[in-house]
């Protein structure tokens, strides 16, 4: 009886299995393999990452241009709960809120909802994460509000609408303004103070984005801005209106504290550092400076927009206080 394969004896080391009884097989016909070919090509030396051998040539980002980073914001969203709380007191139409889901119930933001809610707005309640991807890391108090870009007016409307504000309206222009706090803190000053409208340039300038509207809290739904597409050109015809230009320069020898301002007037101010540019400053009527008595050479362009517009309506204020007889023929104001 034959043995089970498991139980025959295997053959010694170093001796092959018996051969089996029969004709010999016949030579295989198949084609001997070739050796394995890779399918890519051979790296590059000059892309060899050795030391001693030149680098591979890595495309790096280009910067943004200035000009393309204005954009970067979206003009639909406004945040900060004075923000916020302006678009609502004014009717501007909301799509959506989103909200910090924690200030929900929160007194100081209850009333902002409701009143949202209640004109057909959307509301989110969302974390933190949320509310930073939308604004960019802004500071955004928590509360974030979809609503329609911001309604920018005609020049012609604007001036239409300063001169039946008063006699001697006040304007300002922005030249060249490309930090948007500046053009925020611009805004709510001149709001603040009495100006009756801005004019911003269309190009290498920020326009209304929502961190221009978190900083002027409110401002922008009350003061009136045009953006117009050559600034020189709209200087021309508010000239042409009936207004004095006056230019902010600090190498001008004429100080502002030393100026009259009894007239309509357009506060022409230039971006920090550079100032405004040489063509502007040709167009303006007066070009004015302002004191500085420490070492510091220039100011930041919305303290000097505050500081210019104090002096024109200190100017106008003085002129409406009573005057009064102290004798002989001096006249003091009370």
């Amino acid at each position: 009886m034959v043995k089970p394969s498991s139980d025959r004896p295997r053959p010694a080391k170093g001796k092959s299995h018996p051969q089996r009884k029969g004709k010999p097989k016949p030579p295989s016909k198949q084609t001997p393999r070739k050796p394995f070919k890779k399918r890519w090509p051979a790296k590059d030396s000059a892309y060899s990452s050795r030391p001693g051998r030149p680098q591979k040539n890595i495309i790096k980002p280009q910067p943004i241009s200035p000009e393309a980073a204005l954009q970067e914001e979206r003009p639909d969203l406004v945040y900060g709960r004075h923000s916020v709380e302006a678009a609502i007191a004014n009717q501007r139409p909301i799509n959506r809120l989103w909200v910090n889901a924690r200030l929900v119930f929160d007194a100081r933001f209850r009333p902002l909802i409701l009143d949202a809610k209640a004109n057909g707005a959307v509301i989110d309640e969302v974390n933190t994460q949320r509310l930073n991807q939308l604004t960019q890391g802004a500071n955004h108090q928590g509360i974030v509000a979809q609503i329609a870009s911001h309604d920018y007016v005609e020049l012609a409307d604007l001036v239409t609408t300063a001169k039946a504000a008063c006699r001697q309206p006040v304007i300002i222009a922005a030249d060249s303004i490309t930090d948007p706090h500046n053009l925020g803190a611009i805004i709510r000053t001149a709001e603040a103070l009495g100006a009756q409208g801005v004019v911003i340039p269309q190009r290498r300038a920020v326009g209304i984005t929502p961190t221009v509207a978190k900083v002027a809290a409110g401002a922008l739904e009350t003061l009136s801005v045009a953006r117009v597409v050559n600034l020189g050109r709209a200087l021309e015809q508010l000239k042409e209106d009936g207004f004095w230009i006056y230019g902010t320069a600090s190498e001008s020898g004429q100080t502002v504290h030393t100026t009259q301002f009894d007239r309509p007037i357009v506060l022409v101010i230039g971006a920090e550092g550079s100032g405004l540019s040489l063509s502007i400053q040709n167009l303006c009527d007066v070009l004015v400076s302002i004191p500085l008595a420490g070492k510091t050479p220039s100011l930041n362009a919305s303290v000097a927009t505050g500081m210019v517009l104090y002096e024109i309506y200190r100017q106008r204020w003085l002129e409406k206080l009573p005057t009064i007889k102290l004798g002989g023929d001096q006249n003091h104001a009370v």
